[in-house]
């Protein structure tokens, strides 16, 4: 698996998991699924991502 596909996997987890735990706990959790979009769309623009610099260091 390639870091770009454990990035995609990574992201598109934590979007479910918010989506989760939007609908049953707290609506509150849907700021943190605008992070994850947010921070997706700005290493789309500029290629940098902190989730891939932590992945190549592991």
């Amino acid at each position: 698996m390639t870091i770009e596909n454990k990035i995609r996997a990574f992201a598109g987890t934590f979007i479910l998991l918010s989506l989760v735990l939007a609908h049953y706990h707290s609506p509150n959790w849907l700021w943190f699924t605008a992070f994850v979009g947010a921070n997706l769309l700005q290493s789309s623009i500029t290629k940098f991502c902190p989730l891939e610099i932590i992945l190549k260091k592991i």
